[in-house]
């Protein structure tokens, strides 16, 4: 199946009345075991490149490992998304390369660290929507802030999301997804302790999905962070302290109040961790790299697996027949731009 665009994923999605995990890769493992998971469980799947992983990888490495697959599951449908993109060009030429989708973090200034106004969000969202739009790409925009600092994005602060000012920004944006901030953060160690109700604004999706039925949302820092997983890296020699993540019962409540786009990149990178300090533990004689990188690979095939049947994505991969970009263009009702 070729790469569809995340209109078409999280429009299905609603449909379905169920979340699509977004997992972020760095290398051919963690797309490896996200693939894996995806054609073992019949999901759709976004899969993100941060512009850390761009850089890391490299875009065309990047690029040529989303196509090898799309050949090698061909059953599973698939979005390429650009993660965090900082300005116009950085969405710009993740569209040029290929990505069927990205977004525009117009909450935070080009360095990704200083917070900007409301109306610069709108002018530089606004700015990519109309150049994505015109290629049949779609577009996810920011609005509130979120805590933590993560591959460099970040401003340590939380700003929930306003809902009328929600309203407004997607009027005047036309973006086809919303990632809002409801109290969540970056990185492994999102909050002192075990978040409720207390800690999660879940009120907030509640009254921007009852204001803007239509919008697809956005959960950002998502991870569960599973003790069990802190518990395996510290008994194979890691030495990471408690940390508490986004319980998935929460996660679900916002699934049913509209959320269909849910972050998850901590996760994956604890179950990578955990499965190469066991893989050095249990061998420590063994000096062939691929030992310890299958193992990656498992851990990640294994909780992205079990995020998509808790999201409720399993199962839905057959739901689809891939709307072209050209397609997607028409959809939006504006010119294909001159080759």
């Amino acid at each position: 199946m070729a790469l569809v665009s995340l209109r078409q994923l999280l429009d299905e999605a609603a449909t379905g009345g169920y979340g699509v995990g977004a997992f972020n890769i760095n290398n051919m493992e963690q797309l490896q075991g996200i693939m894996e998971a995806a054609a073992e469980t019949a999901s759709p799947v976004i899969v993100q490149a941060s512009r850390g992983a761009r850089k890391y990888a490299g875009d065309r490495f990047l690029y040529a490992l989303m196509v090898a697959a799309t050949e090698t599951w061909p059953d599973v449908p698939v979005v390429l998304h650009q993660d965090h993109g900082n300005s116009p060009e950085t969405c710009a030429t993740a569209i040029e390369l290929g990505f069927t989708s990205v977004m525009m973090d117009g909450s935070l200034r080009e360095d990704g660290k200083t917070i900007s106004t409301y109306e610069e969000n709108v002018a530089v969202t606004r700015e990519v929507v109309d150049f994505a739009h015109a290629r049949g790409v779609s577009v996810e925009g920011e609005l509130g802030t979120l805590g933590g600092i993560e591959d460099g994005v970040g401003s340590g602060e939380v700003n929930l999301t306003d809902p009328e000012q929600a309203e407004d920004f997607v009027a005047r944006t036309g973006v086809d997804a919303l990632a809002v901030a409801i109290g969540t953060s970056h990185g492994a160690y999102k909050f002192s302790r075990a978040p409720d109700k207390e800690v999660l604004a879940m009120d907030v999706i509640e009254e921007i999905h009852r204001r803007l039925p239509d919008t697809h949302l956005v959960m950002h820092g998502s991870s569960s962070v599973p003790a069990s997983l802190i518990d395996r890296i510290n008994a194979a020699g890691g030495s990471m302290k408690p940390a508490f993540g986004v319980p998935v019962e929460e996660i679900q409540q916002g699934i049913r109040h509209g959320v269909r786009k849910v972050n998850v990149d901590t996760d994956g990178r604890l179950a990578m961790t955990a499965g190469a300090r066991e893989a050095f533990r249990d061998d420590p004689a063994e000096f062939d790299p691929r030992h310890f990188l299958k193992a990656t690979r498992q851990a990640m095939r294994e909780v992205v697996a079990e995020r998509m049947v808790q999201f409720g994505t399993a199962g839905h991969a057959g739901d689809y027949s891939p709307a072209s970009l050209e397609e997607m263009t028409k959809r939006y009702g504006v010119p294909i731009p001159a080759a």
